[in-house]
């Protein structure tokens, strides 16, 4: 195993800047809600500021344990999240909020496997398709195998129901198979299949089929299934070019369902304008341009494709996010990374950082 080489420092900091930075709007966006449902202003900003902590060290673990590690363990990662998505729709094991059973509770706190199954499915794929380099012109052979672990696990998050997290997993897994030396015409088959399985699945449910074409019309329907988008257009247009200040929403004070989860960026553009924008988007440029670089000089196939799935899935999933509150895209309960309100969200993406980190550490640069 190659020696590792100098830490990225300066995404390191980043990193944890902008972590800070997710505490800090977390409590702004949920102290009024928090004080209602708890009777504490400061519920959700301890319960964060904890899970920032935690995730904190975890992204240092990540980053200085050898990501050749995670590899050799992707088929254990794959049958303990198989086990884990199995047990949140058991009855009596998983926890159902919102007409959604998404969660298992452990020791009072509630774990979400789907974030986990991101990460997993990642380093599964990267691994695989990095060790099948001379079979992939072999469709059954070099391409098939971790689409059959994909498709279970695209069956388990629609029975949550999580349409969203499942359309992310599967575009991220698509995106490190886009990379590898796949054919075109492999690839332009599955992507076809993929996009009809999603257009299947949406228009099979009226719950989903509301949620996806709400957005298209919110003032339709603006105390009923585009409220939610319907607010988040107030929040975002009172906040103007410099905002209302640090604390000055008032959609959070029970108009913006959400706030500190899904909606946290309508909060943030209320209460720091066109600036805390600017500022959340130039985070995700940056780790974008991070990532990409740290996966063209990466010292092996396997780092390269993992640098790529981590990248692009964080960057997909901010994109989802920010999508939904401008009404560009469906509201799908996919939530901002980093930011959001969420410690199973937090640790794993935090998780991931640390891997993109230590690939940097091991790469060619």
């Amino acid at each position: 195993m190659k020696r590792m080489r100098k830490i990225d420092l300066t995404l390191l900091i980043v990193l944890l800047l902008f972590v800070t930075f997710g505490v800090v709007m977390v409590y702004s966006a949920s102290y009024p809600y928090a004080y209602i449902q708890y009777d504490s202003a400061a519920y959700y900003f301890h319960r964060q500021l904890f899970w920032a902590f935690i995730s904190s060290l975890f992204l240092i673990g990540a980053m200085l344990l050898p990501y050749q590690i995670y590899g050799k363990l992707s088929p254990l990662l794959v049958l303990f999240t198989l086990a884990a998505l199995i047990l949140v729709i058991t009855p009596g094991v998983g926890v159902e909020r919102n007409f959604s059973t998404r969660w298992i509770s452990i020791g009072g706190f509630l774990f979400q496997p789907v974030e986990f199954a991101k990460l997993a499915m990642l380093i599964y794929f990267a691994y695989f398709y990095s060790r099948k380099e001379a079979y992939i012109g072999h469709f059954g052979k070099g391409v098939i195998p971790p689409l059959i672990i994909l498709a279970i696990i695209f069956g388990l998050l629609l029975k949550q129901p999580d349409l969203g997290s499942a359309t992310l997993i599967l575009f991220s897994c698509g995106i490190i198979l886009f990379f590898t030396k796949i054919r075109f015409r492999h690839l332009f088959l599955l992507g076809s299949v993929a996009v009809s399985i999603f257009i299947f699945f949406a228009m099979m449910s009226p719950y989903r089929l509301e949620r996806i074409t709400s957005f298209i019309d919110p003032f339709a329907d603006a105390q009923g299934s585009g409220y939610q988008l319907v607010n988040s257009y107030i929040s975002i247009h009172t906040g103007g070019i410099t905002g209302n200040g640090l604390g000055g929403s008032v959609q959070k004070l029970g108009f913006l369902p959400e706030a500190h989860t899904d909606f946290i960026m309508s909060i943030i553009t209320e209460e720091l304008g066109l600036f805390g924008v600017i500022a959340v988007l130039s985070f995700y440029f940056f780790l974008f341009v991070k990532g990409i670089r740290i996966a063209m000089h990466a010292s092996d196939e396997f780092g390269k494709l993992l640098a790529i799935g981590i990248t692009f899935q964080i960057i997909i999933q901010a994109f989802v996010n920010l999508g939904a509150i401008l009404g560009m895209l469906p509201i799908t309960g996919i939530t901002l990374p980093f930011i959001s309100y969420g410690g199973s969200s937090l640790i794993v993406t935090m998780i991931s950082a640390g891997i993109l980190l230590n690939i940097s550490a091991y790469s060619k640069l």
